[in-house]
């Protein structure tokens, strides 16, 4: 049985050069994905032309706009750079050129072009899940991410934000303050014994 190995992190974009080359339909997708799970990513898009979408959203927020054709030369300082150009060739020399320097790369629709996917995400407060489908299928994704936009109580954000300070209260080593944690949260998870 094939199996998920991707390794799920939660990435500080606020805190990290982002690059996004292309202008048109899948480029604003992709940044709009982006900005609506953080809001203050630190973003540059490249591209001969953009969709007034895209302006328009780049403007509301810490975008920086390039009108001209891709080169190497827009990598240098970046940390993350998805492609999604409509020419192959130029998508492909991104990966190329971000695999030389070590920079974590997505072309957009070409899996094996790929060192992540952008899954989907439920957030409700400080409360943040993500879904992966490994990237075989985007739909599914979707539809796991409306289930649990369902099943997440609006009121989580309170649990999280009240175990936190009760968090600070207990006192102890690691291991007793992880017991009495467990011990507090187990009425959460449905068991059956």
């Amino acid at each position: 049985m094939e199996r998920n190995e991707l390794y799920p992190v939660f990435l500080k974009v606020s805190n990290l050069n982002v690059l996004i080359v292309g202008g048109g339909n899948v480029g604003l997708e992709k940044l709009t994905f982006l900005l609506k799970s953080s809001p203050n990513a630190q973003v540059q898009m490249v591209a001969p032309e953009f969709l007034p979408a895209t302006l328009e959203l780049a403007e509301k927020h810490n975008v920086e706009i390039t009108r001209e054709a891709y080169s190497e030369n827009f990598l240098e300082g970046k940390h993350i750079v998805v492609a999604c150009t409509d020419k192959p060739e130029v998508n492909e020399q991104v990966y190329q050129d971000c695999r030389s320097r070590s920079i974590l790369v997505n072309v957009a629709d070409n899996p094996p072009f790929c060192d992540f996917y952008m899954g989907g995400i439920v957030t409700k407060g400080n409360v943040k899940v993500a879904i992966s489908t490994n990237g075989k299928s985007p739909t599914t994704a979707k539809r796991l991410r409306q289930f649990f936009e369902d099943v997440l109580p609006e009121n989580i954000d309170d649990l999280v934000n009240n175990l936190n300070e009760y968090r600070k209260t207990l006192k102890g080593d690691f291991e007793q303050k992880v017991d009495a944690l467990n011990e507090f949260t187990k009425g959460l998870v449905n068991k059956k014994d």
